[in-house]
């Protein structure tokens, strides 16, 4: 298969649905234009919310319970799939569902066999457009939002853009202006969030935020972007629109990158200061140095690591479980954590 590079492309419930939650025909038309362009160009996934706005008006009394909110997912499912495949076929593109849950992305070998699928479908010209399950996925292991999900397959896929559309098209400045933009997201340009989020998706500006920190981090560069904006795509991945954040240098391997953003953190542990700058220092992480214990887990699982602040410093993927672990905490040279199995964020 050649070696294009990997293209993210997020579209959220606002972006690409009219006022009453419905599928808006003529943006999607538009995004199938853009994307055909760019198609032999890129490996391309393209992430996509609205699968409950397209099957929500055939539930009677509809109030957004959950299992409301899962049966018109998997009635709207396919109905946006029909309507993403009737504009791509216009290109002889062919597109593929990819329902995931957070699963996928938290064990190693099912993430793998995910990355295997969509290789096989990019080696035949098929752009896979994922969602997330929600006619399965539980509470406790569901994505926080597709947001979430993009950056996710960014970074395991090792993308060199995420592009993530949003309904302002891109972060504003005080006076209201899009910033073109960012090389670092730092306290005042988080400062400039507004909270308010569509009444339409499950994730505001914050969240973009959130997850594009962690994919510039990673070495991938994002741009929020606008579909309000004439070639709003084709402008912004070359920088003429929308707000791009420059990526971070990032020599991780693919796994760690995997580590770092797509495993199920279980628990957490509470580290000193000491161990913080051992732990920069590429030093294991020692039961001496651990504050406090959260969570049940048993070894090989992946728990956060904070500072005295809670603050995240890290991930780990623990050699002991939590009850061995508590019962060693003075325990000197008790390795909790190799340095191998340790990714500093």
């Amino acid at each position: 298969m050649s070696q294009l590079p990997t293209l993210v492309i997020k579209f959220g419930t606002a972006s690409i649905t009219q006022s009453n939650g419905e599928p808006d025909e003529t943006i999607i038309a538009d995004i199938a234009r853009q994307v055909s362009e760019l198609h032999a160009r890129y490996h391309i996934v393209i992430v996509s919310s609205g699968a409950v706005g397209a099957g929500k008006h055939f539930i009677r009394n509809y109030s957004g319970e959950i299992a409301e909110r899962k049966a018109a997912a998997a009635i709207g499912n396919p109905l946006l799939l029909n309507i993403y495949s009737k504009y791509f076929s216009q290109y002889n593109i062919q597109i593929a569902q990819s329902l995931c849950e957070r699963q996928h992305f938290g064990n190693r070998e099912q993430f793998l066999q995910l990355k295997e699928t969509y290789q096989e479908l990019w080696a035949n010209g098929i752009i896979p457009i994922a969602n997330e399950n929600d006619v399965v996925s539980n509470r406790e292991l569901r994505f926080s939002d597709n947001d979430e999900l993009a950056t996710l397959i960014a970074t395991g896929f090792g993308a060199e853009t995420l592009m993530i559309c949003t309904s302002v098209g891109g972060l504003l400045d005080q006076q209201k202006n899009i910033i073109r933009k960012i090389e670092t997201i730092d306290n005042q340009i988080l400062g400039l969030v507004d909270n308010s989020k569509s009444a339409l998706g499950s994730g505001g500006m914050a969240s973009k935020l959130t997850f594009t920190k962690l994919a510039t981090r990673m070495g991938i560069r994002v741009i929020i972007f606008g579909m309000k904006t004439e070639e709003g795509i084709l402008k912004a991945i070359k920088g003429q629109a929308g707000t791009e954040f420059s990526a971070q240098t990032a020599n991780l391997s693919s796994r760690n990158k995997w580590l770092a953003s797509g495993s199920v953190a279980v628990g957490t542990l509470q580290v000193d200061a000491g161990a913080v700058k051992a732990l920069q220092k590429r030093s294991s992480l020692l039961a001496v140095g651990i504050k406090k214990v959260k969570g049940d887990f048993e070894a090989g699982e992946v728990v956060e690591i904070t500072d005295s602040h809670g603050i995240m410093v890290g991930v780990a993927r623990i050699r002991v479980p939590s009850d061995e672990l508590e019962a060693n905490l003075k325990t000197q040279n008790f390795e909790v954590a190799n340095a191998n199995d340790i990714v500093l964020i």
